[in-house]
């Protein structure tokens, strides 16, 4: 979805050179819960236009590994810790070029992904569902057990299935909304650490 609300974050991103005022909302959580760490390796779903990969990359360090894929291309970023690669993270054989990439299975996956709203709310509901049930299938080939999963969700009538789902997956589920968060909107943060041997 399109926003062309110039506010407050909007701005602190052009003037830092964050690719989008997202990065501030990755930034506020993981001072708080601190699960990007330094070495790991990382993949971001849905990573257009790349500011969850900007901030992820300095949060591993030279050390780690950050790989964004998205069905956008994304543009270049000058950081020699991050592979783009355009493409669908569903598909195994853009799984296993995600594996090879990064040498094995990640620490954490990140999604920011979110549909394009049409303003029916059950059809809207549906969409978020389904992204958010394709980043936590994603888990099964791409996280490695004992990883971490933070992503976008909303709140809807899935959303409480949805972290049902998580609890059963994971050892431990977080949620929060980021000052960064538009205010009126229905997004929701997740981390689920500590994911189980079956997803």
């Amino acid at each position: 979805m399109a926003y062309t609300r110039k506010d407050a974050f909007y701005k602190k991103a052009k003037q830092e050179g964050y690719r989008s005022r997202a990065a501030y909302k990755l930034l506020e959580l993981n001072r708080a819960w601190r699960f990007l760490r330094a070495r790991n390796r990382v993949i971001d779903l849905g990573s257009w236009p790349g500011g969850w990969v900007q901030v992820a990359a300095k949060a591993v360090g030279p050390s780690g590994r950050v790989l964004g894929i998205d069905l956008v291309k994304l543009e270049p970023l000058p950081l020699a810790n991050v592979t783009l690669m355009q493409g669908d993270a569903t598909d195994p054989a853009q799984q296993q070029n995600l594996l090879a990439a990064l040498g094995r299975p990640a620490d954490v996956v990140l999604s920011d992904m979110a549909p394009k709203l049409s303003g029916v709310r059950e059809a809207d509901d549906a969409r978020v569902s389904v992204l958010c049930q394709t980043a936590l299938t994603c888990c099964d080939s791409l996280l490695k057990p004992g990883g971490s999963l933070f992503l976008k969700t909303f709140m809807s009538t899935e959303y409480q299935p949805f972290v049902a789902a998580l609890r059963t997956a994971f050892r431990t589920v977080k949620t929060s909304r980021p000052e960064a968060t538009r205010k009126g909107s229905a997004e929701v943060y997740v981390l689920a650490s500590g994911r189980k041997n079956m997803v």
